[in-house]
């Protein structure tokens, strides 16, 4: 990701709602190093944010709905929640949820993408979003899995004026030329029971040895370690509650 703060457009936050909010700390803080901070106020229903030394870097919560799965999600930083939900909504996508204030931190809402990918806009306000990307245990590249990459790429490019670089082997989104981000087609290696979804990757210093902590925590290695040809190298990951994640080696994004 060359992405190394949150910007108009691009992804500020990465967010887990989990089934078991003690088993996700224990389980992330072994492997990232993570340092949990639950907020004490009864309105925020449990909210963590995971913290490496004093940045905030990431949030686990309990799972607010009976609907809601347990999975990452990504937010995207807005200069207005409302008007980008409108937006969304004009040009195919579904608002789930808000737009709604959370307290003085930002506006926030939740938004399935004409291909059924969910996203979070954020309007910042006392909480601008990550305060590290890119370091070992920070968000380092977001990737789209979509069953329509093409209308995904009409919808983006309208929604935040992404740039789209791609090659007949990946997808990479961007912003004023830096990339944070990519986009694979769902085929039929992909059971059709699995939605389209955003994946979050965080950066390690080791992919392997990151693979072999999560396995040791009770997690499961989805994709095996893999050096991508002129890229990074990567693994995809699921924790003990069924979230999936991906990481990927911080020195190949260090240019």
């Amino acid at each position: 990701m060359k992405v190394d703060r949150p910007v108009i457009g691009g992804p500020c936050w990465a967010e887990l709602g989990t089934s078991d909010l003690e088993a996700a700390r224990r389980f992330y803080g072994h492997l990232f190093g993570w340092r949990g901070e639950t907020d004490p106020r009864q309105e925020a229903g449990g909210y963590t944010v995971a913290h490496l030394g004093d940045a905030a870097v990431a949030a686990l919560s309990p799972l607010y709905q009976e609907s809601q799965p347990v999975a990452w999600n990504v937010s995207f930083l807005v200069a207005d929640a409302d008007a980008t939900a409108g937006k969304a909504e004009a040009t195919g996508a579904t608002v789930l949820v808000g737009p709604m204030d959370v307290f003085d931190m930002g506006r926030f809402a939740v938004v399935l993408d004409p291909g059924g990918a969910a996203f979070q806009l954020w309007q910042a306000r006392a909480f601008p979003g990550a305060g590290l990307f890119n370091v070992p245990g920070a968000l380092g590249w977001v990737e789209l899995m979509t069953r329509a990459p093409e209308r995904a790429v009409v919808f983006y490019r309208a929604l935040f004026g992404w740039s789209v670089d791609a090659s007949e082997h990946y997808t990479q989104w961007g912003l004023d030329g830096a990339d944070f981000g990519g986009m694979v087609a769902m085929d039929e290696k992909f059971p059709p029971e699995v939605p389209a979804h955003w994946l979050p990757y965080f950066a390690v210093a080791d992919v392997d040895a990151a693979a072999a902590t999560a396995t040791e925590a009770e997690g499961t290695v989805l994709m095996e370690p893999t050096s991508v040809p002129e890229g990074p190298r990567i693994a995809v990951l699921r924790d003990p509650q069924g979230a999936m994640f991906g990481v990927h080696r911080a020195a190949d994004y260090q240019d």
